[in-house]
């Protein structure tokens, strides 16, 4: 019987205590996700390893952010570029740019321009995201609810994991 109570103590109760950890640490802090589409290029490529930190406190979003979010629409959980806030005015261009309340946005990270024109007024307690692959991302210009819930945010992109080759901060 000591046996028993060693190899509990030793080994079992050790790994039932790292599976809860681990739970918690994904539940709560962080998770990581698979890009599943070519919709962010260059920013992110297809099927990149990405690392996302949990968002508690929405006020802390800001247009630009790189985050993870559930499309009820499309019964998936996507990437995006968060680019209209709360009561934001979103203005895209026949010529890609973009204006968030009559400002033009800085969007050096945009290679491929193109895609959709058009006005959104976000509604309040929802977001507007768009891929930095404008040309060639199905984001919120095209859904028939463009809006995301403030409910179905999951988390900000933080770091590209892998393949190791691309390993760094995103921007």
């Amino acid at each position: 019987m000591d046996i028993m109570k060693k190899v509990f103590k030793d080994w079992i109760l050790p790994i039932i205590a790292a599976i809860i950890i681990a739970f918690l640490i994904n539940k709560f802090v962080f998770f990581n996700v698979t890009v599943p589409t070519g919709s962010m290029l260059p920013t992110i490529n297809l099927k990149d390893k990405i690392l996302v930190t949990r968002v508690h406190n929405k006020n802390n979003l800001k247009n630009g952010d790189v985050i993870v979010f559930h499309s009820d629409e499309l019964g998936e959980d996507l990437i995006k570029r968060l680019i209209g806030l709360p009561n934001d005015e979103v203005d895209i261009k026949e010529d890609g740019s973009v204006y968030v309340n009559q400002k033009k946005v800085d969007e050096s990270y945009v290679v491929y321009p193109g895609g959709k024109i058009g006005k959104f007024k976000v509604p309040q307690d929802s977001y507007f995201f768009m891929g930095d692959n404008r040309a060639n991302s199905s984001d919120a210009r095209y859904w028939n609810q463009p809006y995301i819930p403030t409910k179905d945010i999951m988390g900000k992109a933080r770091i590209i994991i892998s393949p190791f080759s691309r390993f760094g901060k995103l921007k």
